[in-house]
């Protein structure tokens, strides 16, 4: 009997899947493997495998011993998470999101000017993409220009290290911006999680205020800056960022495109846990057991995307799930979209020349507790 494979896979460039992905999907779409910790676990290559698997109740975000009545985060279960959600979603309005573009857009184009103004070379994660998620993760929560240097280095550490002692730091700065906030009420978000209130849902506890700041910082911040990188190189590689200004009109296409690109290489969807015997893919599925799901895998599955290598626009259907699919489809899809189209088309029209300084394989490249991306991205005009 072969060898059961071990995570993870040998890639043979960071903005690349593994090759491997490719022959499991053709002779087991859900196939055996271990965790890089050694732990057994079903990994989902297809893409209708997955799908199924993210969208069916049976698998949930908590494993069998994790299953915490004090856990107040979302990544829960059930009725727990989906008041969580019905509460955020209250706050998170597609109205207040509309509200934070016109700063995006315009913090994108100052960062760009800036790196014009000068002169190459140039890094887009320092001089672009690290500042102007740390400008939205602000502008979400509140937090003051001048203190976001402060919130940087707590989410940072919990984020890249995953240390006891980081996550508890950033626990403890989180809890303190909900106090500052509930005391003095503004416009932004955070403020607007704390007011939110539902007939039957009441309001979010301190603890969940807490847990949903540091959901927001790190999803806002570090995977925000290396989808930013991720998608500047696979754009320039291609030779398609030019179409940001040429062709304003396709710039949505274009970022649905990249979106399906970058999806999985700087990280995956947590992993899911049977709650009850089940089947995926034609494979049962033992209650318990742990799937790992990779969006990489499923799209660059050929049955769903012709060339799937190919970064093509014109894709129709398009239908990734780089945001997820089902319960857990991701709250903030809204924001990472506008932030991802305001950074390249403000890269395209500030600087027409810009180009890799180092082949798209020879970048950086780092992998942290929470994402993976770009340690820099060296460019030039």
């Amino acid at each position: 009997m072969p060898a059961t494979p071990a995570l993870p896979f040998d890639r043979p460039r960071p903005i690349d899947p593994p090759p491997a992905y490719a022959e499991l999907r053709r002779t087991s779409p859900v196939a055996r493997v271990l965790t890089p910790e050694g732990a057994p676990a079903w990994l989902v290559t297809s893409y209708d495998a997955a799908v199924q698997v993210l969208t069916d109740a049976r698998f949930g975000v908590t494993p069998p011993t994790g299953r915490d009545p004090g856990n107040e985060t979302l990544f829960q279960d059930g009725e727990p998470h989906a008041r969580l959600r019905r509460l955020v979603a209250r706050a998170f309005t597609p109205r207040r999101i509309a509200a934070l573009r016109p700063g995006i857009e315009a913090a994108a184009a100052e960062l760009v000017a800036a790196m014009a103004a000068a002169g190459p070379p140039a890094d887009l994660m320092a001089d672009l993409a690290a500042p102007l998620s740390l400008s939205v993760i602000g502008d979400l929560l509140g937090v003051p220009a001048a203190a976001r240097d402060r919130l940087r280095g707590f989410a940072e550490p919990a984020l890249t290290e995953g240390t006891p002692e980081a996550w508890g730091a950033f626990a403890g700065y989180s809890a303190e911006l909900v106090a500052a906030k509930r005391a003095e009420l503004g416009d932004d978000p955070l403020s607007g999680l704390i007011a939110v209130h539902g007939a039957d849902d009441g309001r979010l506890t301190d603890g969940e205020l807490s847990a949903m700041a540091m959901t927001l910082a790190g999803s806002g911040h570090l995977s925000s800056a290396n989808a930013i990188c991720t998608a500047a190189i696979l754009l320039l590689d291609s030779g398609r960022l030019a179409e940001y200004a040429a062709a304003p009109e396709r710039a949505a296409a274009v970022t649905e495109e990249v979106l399906r690109r970058l999806s999985g290489t700087t990280g995956e969807v947590m992993p899911r846990w049977a709650a009850e015997d089940a089947e995926a893919g034609g494979v049962r599925i033992a209650a318990g057991d742990m799937v790992l799901v990779r969006l990489e895998a499923a799209h660059h599955d050929p049955d769903r995307f012709a060339d799937p290598a190919r970064l093509d626009p014109d894709r129709s259907p398009a239908e990734h799930i780089a945001f997820g699919r089902g319960p857990h489809h991701c709250l903030g899809a809204a924001l990472a979209r506008a932030e991802l189209t305001a950074a390249l088309r403000a890269l395209a029209a500030g600087l027409p020349g810009l180009r890799l300084t180092v082949p798209a394989a020879e970048v950086p490249w780092v992998h942290g507790f929470v994402d993976s991306g770009p340690s820099r991205v060296p460019v030039a005009w």
